[in-house]
């Protein structure tokens, strides 16, 4: 788990060919957001100066996904932010949206918990698929936004399945809400 918490750092050359330092080869934008979907934070220095591009590759990771027309943000949420970056006091956008994620994350994290061995239902036979497709269901509907997910690779990709309790699901949106509502205001 320490490996984890350390940042994966990317180097780019003056070729801009992006190399992995820990599996010493190198990358494409796509194997770095995979590394982000897995739970891993990554770090993007230019090996000549030293620069950190970190925020600049992972918003062409954005970009790309935009551009061959999966929708990673609302066209209304891509609004906002460049209204944010025009309005004076605009810093309020970066902090408003960190929080955001992690308060997604820790909800994410407590119906894991939720789920856990203390669980009547953990002695139900079939209960760890059905915890694997839930695991896999949520890191779907976020895109993978929680580094503590536990659930196996072969679940993740079949086609999750909703399970009967989807009132931590209803609370999840139910927070969504509000923090719209929030940002609405902010206005």
């Amino acid at each position: 788990m320490a490996e984890q918490e350390k940042a994966l750092l990317i180097k780019r050359y003056a070729s801009r060919r992006l190399y992995n330092t820990e599996t010493s080869d190198y990358v494409t934008l796509e194997d770095i957001a995979g590394f982000i979907r897995e739970g891993r934070e990554v770090q993007i220095v230019d090996l000549k100066s030293g620069d950190d591009l970190t925020r600049q590759y992972l918003l062409q990771i954005i970009a790309e996904h935009e551009s061959r027309g999966e929708n990673v943000l609302p066209v209304n949420v891509l609004n906002d932010l460049v209204r944010s970056y025009t309005m004076p006091g605009g810093g309020v956008m970066p902090q408003f949206l960190q929080a955001s994620f992690d308060m997604l994350r820790e909800s994410q994290s407590q119906m894991v918990e939720n789920m856990s061995a203390m669980n009547p239902l953990a002695q139900m036979p079939g209960f760890e698929a059905m915890k694997a497709q839930q695991e896999a269901f949520l890191k779907a509907m976020t895109g993978g936004l929680s580094s503590g997910w536990s659930g196996t690779g072969a679940a993740a990709e079949e086609p999750a399945q909703k399970s009967d309790d989807g009132e931590d699901l209803d609370a999840i949106k139910q927070q969504l809400a509000d923090l719209q509502e929030k940002l609405s205001k902010l206005k």
